[in-house]
């Protein structure tokens, strides 16, 4: 059935709101993501081309959680301004039903479902085994030729590295390696020569003629000795064969439902294995259900005179409350596998409860007592601090006045 005049006018508004608010929206995620990573190019001396190269990388893992807010902020800024404008009025003065908003909802919402699982389960695959690679080479780098003498430098969460020389033959002096990433222990490993070496079982730092120290909370130091020490550097640089550690969260959904028996984290923590995979098929369902949301919440048209909080404060605070619950649900599944059905409770569940609301014409809203109860506080505060201002400021003041 193709839309009604009215229909389409409500999708194309929709639909170019959306746009711009993705677009606005993923450039904030995406700086911020962008500025966590800008060490690399401080760090490991990468060129500015790389370092963009890894930013864009970045771009499908943020997408699908920018998506589904930017829906609600189309949906819910549409519909409050056609009837802030008196739009909604004609429409039902008109005796269009009220299918005619919620469809082109339900359609651009479905659209962007469809967009949010592919970005997730065929972009984001590619793009993490690029980042990671990526990754690996600048951590390689810096090994082989960055590190300068005589200054620490960070290889990863609490794991530092010294050099104290550099030798004519590639070898280093004087190395010195501090990794606390072990919680509850410190080791400390001190070596009179390494060399960095790469094979089929990947990147080692092999320090010789040296000793570690290990410390334990409450316990004595105890030192080892060693002619020879192989410090696994796999994680930091990738194997001449191409292989790159991925992480459970790095991995399409195909190899999520069929993982290598030897997978290092599938041995490890199996359990990761079965929270991705709920993880990704439930995200795709949160823009539908923000989308009623938002329908729910603005759907209908309302007087100007109706005391009620701005549409739009409703619809975002609903949303992040319910995205609240999903990211909840995913950080218990892995050691809680019950709350698997809270991951899709959560965006159903929504979605089933919003159309219900708008199908028999009630809204869902905020109470308004909730706003009139934080702005009173609000102005207590202030009350208070204005008050306690003049106490101090007063007497200071008051210490000259008088005729004179």
């Amino acid at each position: 059935m193709p839309f009604s005049i009215f229909e389409r006018y409500i999708f194309r508004r929709m639909a170019s709101i959306f746009i711009v608010a993705t677009m606005s929206t993923l450039a904030i995620a995406w700086t911020t993501q962008v500025l966590q990573r800008i060490n690399l190019v401080t760090t490991t001396g990468q060129s500015a081309a790389r370092f963009f190269e890894l930013a864009t990388m970045i771009l499908p893992i943020v997408i699908p959680e920018v998506l589904p807010f930017a829906v609600v902020i189309a949906v819910a800024q549409t519909l409050t301004t056609m009837n802030t404008d008196s739009e909604l009025v004609v429409i039902n003065a008109a005796g269009a039903p009220r299918a005619v908003t919620a469809r082109p909802t339900i359609i651009l919402a479905l659209l962007v479902c469809v967009l949010s699982f592919t970005v997730q389960n065929v972009v984001a695959p590619i793009a993490n085994y690029r980042m990671r690679w990526l990754l690996a080479e600048a951590g390689a780098d810096l090994l082989t030729s960055v590190m300068t003498e005589g200054a620490f430098r960070r290889i990863d969460d609490n794991l530092y590295l010294l050099i104290g020389e550099r030798r004519a033959d590639g070898k280093m002096g004087s190395v010195f390696v501090a990794d606390s990433r072990q919680e509850g222990t410190d080791l400390q490993y001190y070596a009179k020569t390494a060399v960095v070496t790469r094979g089929e079982k990947g990147s080692f730092l092999i320090m010789e003629d040296g000793e570690v120290h290990r410390r334990k909370p409450g316990e004595d130091v105890s030192i080892i000795d060693f002619a020879s020490y192989a410090f696994d550097l796999s994680k930091f640089s990738a194997a001449p064969s191409g292989e790159i550690d991925l992480m459970p969260k790095d991995r399409s959904l195909l190899y999520l439902f069929n993982p290598d028996p030897d997978d290092r984290y599938y041995k490890a923590q199996p359990q990761l294995f079965t929270a991705e995979i709920h993880r990704l098929l439930s995200t795709w369902l949160y823009p539908l259900a923000f989308a009623l949301l938002g329908l729910a919440i603005a759907g209908d048209a309302r007087s100007h005179r109706e005391a009620r909080i701005n549409p739009m404060v409703s619809a975002i605070t609903l949303s992040l409350l319910v995205r609240w619950v999903g990211y909840f649900a995913f950080n218990k599944v892995a050691t809680i596998p019950a709350f698997a059905i809270l991951l899709y409770a959560a965006p159903i569940g929504a979605s089933i409860v919003a159309f219900v609301f708008f199908a028999t014409s009630r809204s869902i809203e905020l109470p308004v007592d909730l706003l009139e109860k934080a702005a009173e506080r609000l102005s207590r505060i202030r009350e208070r601090l204005e008050l306690l201002r003049f106490r101090v400021s007063g007497p200071r003041n008051g210490r000259g006045g008088g005729a004179t």
